[in-house]
């Protein structure tokens, strides 16, 4: 049995701001921004979301089948998965496309400002969840407008679990949309930004969010997140890193986290504790594919 993980896979270019953001962008002056930003650090990571949560799952055992798409450079992308134990026959390669590429900039306070090319990803609605009996958890994460619509569709329509997890693609949708989001998945997984952006589209509070699924998570970064069930929100401490070097992937490695307990049967919270241990273990890693995974006891 694997768990199907529909979102991007793409190559993110890293590179490190030494300088603060909020130095360099005058609020008084954003409807003629035009500023540079020195990077004298810049890395070329494998990453997307499909990839990175595929990634976080094999570290802690899973099986695990990423739906998404690569352009004509993909293919080495697709031989580290396949060389990691990732099922990679629902990968889809595009050779009129270039890979998605996300360009990260990360200041000294780990803000971040991306651009993002999605290239094949474009196509991904194209890519259909696979019919069958092998698939019995699912993720809907950042990936295509089009395919996040049809994606949750379809799991939905085959009777499969799964998390809705907008990330950075809920600005894309309205509110009608993403109450239907909600209303067909079982689990909702969102930071504390998106949190906030998802309930002034719903017009929905969190705990009324919560009521529509199984349990809703909001992570909070260092601090930790909030785990709603039964509409109850219980705080689930953070676990300090060894070191702060790179956040780019954090949010991944907790939803594989979340994936990999959901799979065996845990509570929400025990998911969620889990979940902050890898966070923690991803953060003190450069790139987002990296890092190894903290001990499971």
């Amino acid at each position: 049995m694997s768990i199907l993980v529909c979102g991007s896979m793409a190559f993110d270019t890293i590179m490190t701001f030494e300088g603060r953001f909020a130095e360099q962008i005058l609020p008084s002056q954003l409807h003629i921004l035009n500023v540079s930003f020195l990077v004298p650090g810049l890395r070329r990571e494998f990453g997307g979301c499909a990839g990175n949560i595929a990634y976080g799952l094999r570290l802690l055992g899973s099986e695990v089948t990423p739906l998404a798409t690569v352009g004509s450079d993909g293919a080495g992308y697709i031989e580290r998965l396949r060389g990691l134990g990732v099922n990679v026959d629902h990968v889809a390669v595009h050779a009129d496309s270039y890979t998605a590429q996300a360009m990260i900039m990360t200041d000294r306070d780990n803000n971040q400002i991306t651009a993002f090319h999605p290239g094949a990803m474009s196509q991904a609605h194209l890519n259909p969840v696979p019919a069958g009996r092998a698939i019995t958890l699912g993720i809907v994460a950042p990936d295509g407008r089009d395919a996040m619509t049809s994606h949750a569709h379809q799991l939905h329509q085959a009777g499969i679990p799964f998390v809705f997890d907008p990330g950075q693609g809920l600005p894309m949708f309205g509110g009608p949309e993403l109450l239907a989001f909600i209303e067909q998945a079982t689990w909702v997984a969102v930071n504390d930004y998106e949190a906030r952006m998802l309930c002034e589209r719903t017009g929905l509070t969190l705990k009324a969010i919560a009521a529509k699924v199984k349990g809703l998570v909001v992570t909070l970064g260092g601090e930790g997140c909030e785990v709603w069930e039964d509409g109850v929100a219980t705080r689930v401490p953070g676990v300090q890193a060894t070191a702060v070097l790179d956040p780019t992937g954090c949010g991944d490695a907790f939803r594989a986290a979340l994936l990999h307990g959901l799979s065996q049967g845990w509570d929400l919270r025990r998911c969620a504790e889990l979940g902050n241990r890898m966070g923690a273990a991803k953060i003190a890693t450069h790139g987002p594919q990296n890092y190894q995974a903290p001990a499971l006891a």
